[in-house]
């Protein structure tokens, strides 16, 4: 059945998804505050900043006003930076005259607060406002879902129905989607990959090679694992796409903007001259300080975290601190989730 469905975001995530629910069939606008770009979606088709050489449906209406973009819409993607979430959604809730359902495909925790989207969202926009919210999440580079790589990721909801109905707005022969009822595990998965990402990429950039990645990413994930139990997750979401998929796909391709700031880092470039070189929101950056600070008021033990904290945020050597996380007390492997 055909949906009216708003995408708040029109970045390289908002536009491919955006495409994939015009090649569905759907009604699709897209909201931006940049009127030159939206209006190169209108005229041209194409979004060349964040996706060149692609060519959007021609079904996709590109609007500035949000109150035009999401009037009678039947869901709202948001596809914001995490630090934009709050105020796109207070914006939303004061123009909304309907109750659509709402999706979340962004990735990170608001600093300060450390709360995950979902629960920025719930309380920026009121019950009466909204149908549900679910998290729209998985391994899943924009650049591929554009030229219709196969690409697998999970709609979580806490309600079935819900995330049912967002499979089926999404699901073609290119992008499949599992349903999940573990909002929690996939919020904290899709977050806390992007740090590790941020190490590989390091781990990269200092010339170690595949046995260091292998490390990173595996002890990375016990890292994730801790930390989303005890913020209530099911362990097992850990071992599914939003879990282990998300990190092998963010830790491993160039396509990922994390992987590539950690590269330089790496590489010996400072923080300031990475995110300057990047042109795009580095989601890493912020939440490594937000995981940080949650894992020391829940007790968690996150020591690459921790490592990739004080690089970004105390000016610790890089290579410096590759050596001093190898030199730590040994451990035993089995403590996964403890």
């Amino acid at each position: 059945m055909k949906q009216k469905v708003a995408v708040l975001g029109p970045g390289s995530w908002g536009t491919a998804l955006a495409q994939v629910l015009a090649e569905n069939g759907h009604e699709v606008r897209i909201w931006g505050n940049n009127a030159e770009q939206i209006n190169e979606i209108n005229e041209h088709h194409t979004n060349r900043h964040y996706l060149p050489e692609i060519v959007i449906p021609a079904s996709i209406q590109g609007k500035t006003t949000m109150e035009e973009c999401i009037e009678e819409a039947d869901a709202v993607l948001f596809v914001v930076p995490t630090k934009a979430v709050r105020a796109v959604a207070k914006e939303f809730s004061e123009k909304c005259k309907n109750r659509p359902l709402i999706i979340h495909a962004s990735k990170g925790l608001e600093q300060v607060s450390h709360k995950r989207i979902s629960e920025v969202l719930m309380e920026e926009i009121p019950i009466e406002k909204r149908a549900g919210v679910v998290v729209l999440s998985g391994p899943s580079h924009a650049e591929e879902v554009a030229v219709h790589d196969i690409t697998t990721i999970t709609a979580a909801s806490e309600i079935l129905d819900e995330a049912i109905y967002v499979q089926k707005l999404f699901m073609n022969d290119y992008f499949r989607i599992y349903t999940n009822d573990d909002v929690i595990g996939v919020e904290t998965g899709a977050a806390l990959k992007n740090i590790i990402a941020l190490g590989a990429g390091a781990i990269q950039g200092l010339g170690f090679g595949d046995n260091a990645k292998a490390a990173i990413m595996t002890r990375g994930l016990a890292e994730i694992s801790r930390l989303g139990v005890a913020m209530g997750a099911n362990p097992l979401t850990f071992i599914g796409l939003s879990g282990v998929g998300d990190l092998i796909v963010t830790c491993t391709s160039v396509h990922s903007r994390n992987w590539r700031a950690g590269n330089l880092l790496g590489k010996g470039h400072s923080l300031d001259e990475v995110l300057e070189n990047m042109g795009m929101i580095v989601e890493g950056v912020s939440t490594t300080k937000a995981a940080y600070e949650l894992s020391q008021q829940l007790n968690v033990e996150m020591p690459i975290t921790e490592t990739i904290y004080k690089v970004l945020y105390e000016g610790e050597d890089v290579n410096q601190a590759a050596k001093d996380i190898m030199l730590r007390d040994g451990k035993t492997e089995n403590e996964f989730l403890i």
